[in-house]
């Protein structure tokens, strides 16, 4: 399975912060926005990685996330011209694509939970069909929702529905086969003049070919698509961080974790690092695994 950041887009929210940096640039907590949907991909046991941009900001991404050697995997970059839907990844990443399947996550959204590595990496083997998630929110109306039948199948999905029939919202997550870049292909504009991933999402509903695994409590999956909402996720990313001296979505470790890269390329890492906390952190994740600390399943802590 391949994997698509789609971090373009102009983040006309958080003006005037980004008239100079794109939103997937800006730092939650400790890291930059754009390392907590790289982490997921990795967590998915995904290398292969294409990462969208705008065009204005093609060149920060490289400068930040080089050819993703560092960390053991691939990273290749296209440019999103115009912010016309979530479903235009798809096109622009047709030849990154080719015959694979395809995982799909925004740049702006975020993921924790104890046991997201395992569900992440059981998705990714999906072969047919597609697979995306349910998360309940009480304001269902600024996403898109997900009805579901009294036997629990889903029968409907909406794109920001004035009068939502659940309050199960898609996350900024999705996988899919194959025929997913033709199905974008094929979609209109919608009245917003996107290619919106719902009517993708309806698609395989319609063929019967969409699976969807509703998130528990225990998840958080956070967007971060306003001034307010980058606050709350640095405050959270701060408070687990500091409460548990693990780091989320530290790309260095989960390669590591993953098996992506070997303790000589962390200590690697860390070095060029030493002189700052993040460092130190590498060199005790280092150090701790020989004395029983270090083995925690993958996402503990990197989720």
């Amino acid at each position: 399975m391949k994997g698509i950041i789609l971090a373009g887009g102009s983040g006309t929210r958080l003006y005037p912060i980004t008239k100079a940096v794109s939103k997937q640039l800006c730092p939650i907590y400790d890291k930059p926005l754009v390392y907590y949907p790289l982490s997921t991909l990795m967590l998915a046991g995904i290398r292969d990685i294409l990462v969208i941009t705008a065009p204005t900001q093609a060149d920060a991404f490289r400068e930040l996330l080089q050819d993703g050697s560092q960390w053991g995997i691939h990273i290749a970059y296209a440019q999103q011209p115009r912010p016309e839907g979530i479903a235009q990844a798809f096109v622009i990443g047709e030849k990154f694509i080719g015959q694979s399947t395809v995982c799909l996550v925004l740049g702006d959204n975020i993921f924790f939970a104890h046991n997201l590595a395992q569900l992440l990496q059981s998705a990714s083997a999906l072969e047919k069909g597609a697979l995306i998630f349910a998360y309940y929110v009480e304001d269902p109306q600024r996403y898109g929702v997900i009805n579901f039948d009294q036997d629990g199948k889903p029968v409907g999905i909406e794109e920001k529905p004035k009068n939502p029939k659940s309050h199960y919202a898609v996350p900024g997550i999705y996988f899919y086969d194959n025929t997913v870049v033709g199905i974008a292909r094929e979609i209109a504009p919608s009245r917003r003049g996107e290619y919106e991933i719902t009517a993708v999402n309806e698609r395989y509903l319609q063929e019967k070919k969409l699976s969807v695994s509703i998130l528990g409590r225990g998840t958080a999956w956070l967007d971060t698509g306003t001034p307010d909402a980058l606050l709350d996720a640095s405050n959270f990313v701060a408070v687990i961080e500091k409460r548990q001296g693990l780091k989320i979505c530290c790309p260095e470790e989960i390669a590591w974790r993953m098996g992506f890269i070997p303790d000589g390329k962390l200590r690697e890492l860390a070095r060029s690092n030493e002189n700052n906390e993040y460092g130190g952190y590498l060199l005790r994740v280092l150090d701790q695994s020989g004395h029983g600390t270090g083995a925690f399943e993958p996402n503990h802590a990197k989720s």
